[in-house]
């Protein structure tokens, strides 16, 4: 049962590999005059270098047939051997410099392939993955397309070229005796490579996962620095990084100790084979079938065939492997993205900014509804607040609208349209977020704050920063705008990064505003002033606030309150409050908790 289940995963694997091969061809195709032109060249190279062993045959004759004459000197013989040699090395270094380009730009579009679709994928997809793994992984299938691009053109055809060369002499100038042997020791040799290479292929996968393991492990680790440090939990992060390399290390150990088993192996078959050949070559010499030269002819065709059949081994072994690692890559290519624009859909028609949730419903797992029955509606220009408890479903309302996932029921209206039924890219254009947490990119502040439209000019800059209330900020830094955040902006404060956020969104110029907690990591005094900013912002847009303290969304026109996934109350402060309902309930618990801060305070 195991081997037939090990028979089955082989063909899949040979199967993919072929899928694999066949993918990379488009990479190719821009070339594909260069491709051709490199591979005359490796012909050529290739003629030139069966044809020294040739010209050697017919010096050495020349001087054999001299000995009972004087000793003449076979200049042109000579002549013809140094230009030979000189062929095959300037034609296999212009194959090299022509392939060149190939080579690197499948490489690049492969990697922008990649990194275009990873950024078509769904924010699930995004929030399932493992940054570290993904890395390694994209790092070794982009480079594995350059491998195996080069030991295609550089090894394998080659040595299929010179193969086909070598059969052709011996085929028409010896006994088939010669060509039985060769090709019978080729044959046994590939056999033998191709069945130990694919035993020992199980390590190099399971030495490639556990690879990504530990990057993943060392890179989360890196990224949670200070949560490391806040729980002296350095040696247990070490000694997790280091069990997993150790069992890297005993698999690399395996995969060294079987490739020298191999290699052994190889040499053994080729000892073997060269042996048999010049034991044939010998005899014809001995019994005048056959002369001096040919036996040195003979003798160099071996070597030459077999010096790069040394080497196919290892090709095969590194192709395999690039595969391993180019599937990786091609299986991410073929993940179909969650979220897709429907086939001819047009751009939002974005005027008014009226937004509508239609009796709406979502969950992530069928067993676990988010949203149930969902329904309200955000006039344009109106201030629209969201609140409840942790895990009522409020930022799940703004992840549905800017379409990071779609509805399971029900609708999601902009000015009447469905916003499934229009392209993802003018529905994001027309929505602005600040989010609750703030992710900077690690380059200055100016870079930062321009990604919310990249064409603005450094007085908009100014005037959104300005707006935000981070313009002295700025400014007083001794880098100034040029200022460098670091890596996730983690060289700002927490409320900094949020009014580096908010200048961006209010720089986009949306018409639809998104607040989602956007207060929550500010201090009293910075809220206060960005409460006035948000108040400014909101007048002239369709705005919806998801907010926990009740405090900042006094002055929404309509307060929505969650429960469960459900809206189960909605008006304005002054009306909930005299409801004396959830909401009323919540803002006494949040005034009695702000009171009991002050008094500690």
């Amino acid at each position: 049962m195991i081997q037939r289940l090990n028979a089955t995963e082989s063909i899949h694997s040979d199967r993919r590999d072929w899928h694999n091969l066949r993918s990379m061809l488009p990479y190719l195709w821009e070339f594909r005059g260069r491709a051709l032109l490199a591979l005359g060249c490796l012909v050529v190279a290739k003629l030139a270098n069966v044809g020294v062993p040739i010209v050697l045959k017919d010096i050495v004759d020349a001087f054999e047939d001299s000995q009972t004459q004087m000793l003449v000197l076979p200049v042109s013989l000579l002549a013809a051997y140094g230009a030979l040699k000189l062929s095959s090395s300037l034609f296999n270094e212009l194959r090299d410099v022509i392939f060149a380009r190939v080579r690197y730009r499948a490489m690049r579009r492969l990697s922008t392939r990649v990194l275009d679709h990873l950024h078509k994928l769904s924010l699930r997809y995004h929030l399932e993955r493992q940054s570290g793994a993904v890395s390694r992984d994209l790092e070794r299938g982009t480079r594995s397309v350059s491998t195996i691009m080069n030991y295609l053109v550089f090894s394998v055809i080659p040595v299929m070229v010179e193969f086909t060369l070598v059969a052709l002499v011996l085929l028409s100038k010896y006994a088939l005796v010669f060509t039985l042997v060769t090709f019978g020791t080729v044959a046994v040799y590939v056999a033998f490579t191709f069945a130990i290479t694919e035993w020992r292929m199980d390590y190099r996968r399971r030495m490639n996962v556990l690879d990504s393991r530990a990057n993943t492990q060392a890179f989360d680790s890196l990224l949670n620095y200070e949560t490391v440090k806040y729980f002296g939990n350095e040696r247990m992060e070490l000694d997790r990084y280091d069990g997993t390399l150790s069992e890297w290390e005993e698999y690399a150990v395996k995969s060294q100790s079987s490739m020298s088993l191999l290699n052994f192996g190889q040499g053994s078959i080729i000892a073997l084979g060269v042996t048999g050949i010049m034991f044939f070559a010998a005899n014809g010499v001995v019994q005048g079938t056959m002369s001096i030269g040919d036996l040195v002819l003979v003798n160099a065709l071996m070597l030459q065939l077999f010096i790069p059949l040394g080497f196919l081994g290892i090709v095969y072994r590194q192709i395999k492997y690039a595969l391993a690692d180019m599937d990786l890559v091609f299986k991410l290519l073929e993940r179909e993205p969650e979220i897709e624009d429907a086939p001819g859909a047009p751009a939002l028609k974005l005027s008014r900014g009226a937004v509508r949730f239609e009796r709406v419903g979502f969950h992530y797992q069928p067993e676990r509804e988010i949203l149930r029955d969902v329904d309200f509606a955000i006039e344009p220009g109106e201030k629209v607040a969201v609140v409840g408890h942790s895990g009522a479903g409020k930022s799940t309302l703004a992840r549905l609208l800017f379409r990071s996932y779609d509805v399971t029921a029900g609708r999601i209206l902009i000015d009447g349209q469905d916003i499934r039924g229009v392209t993802q890219d003018s529905l994001r254009a027309g929505i602005g977020i600040v989010p609750q947490d703030t992710v900077l990119f690690n380059d200055s502040i100016r870079y930062n704050l321009a990604y919310g439209r990249r064409e603005a000019t450094f007085q908009e800059l100014q005037k959104a920063a300005e707006l935000a209330h981070i313009s002295g900020f700025i400014e007083g830094l001794p880098d100034g705008w040029d200022t460098v955040v670091g890596e996730r902006g983690l060289k700002l404060s927490g409320g900094e990064k949020q009014r580096v956020a908010i200048a961006r969104a209010i720089l986009k110029r949306p018409r639809i505003m998104v607040f989602d907690e956007a207060t929550s990591s500010l201090d009293s005094h910075t809220e206060q002033a960005i409460q006035q900013t948000l108040v400014e912002v909101a007048e002239h847009h369709t705005t919806l606030v998801i907010a926990h303290r009740l405090s900042t969304i006094v002055d929404a026109d309509r307060i929505l309150v969650m429960d469960a996934g459900r809206v189960v109350e909605q008006g304005s402060h002054t009306r909930l409050l005299a409801d004396g309902g959830v909401y009323a309930a919540m803002w006494e618990l949040q005034q009695r908790e702000g009171d009991e801060v002050a008094r500690m305070a």
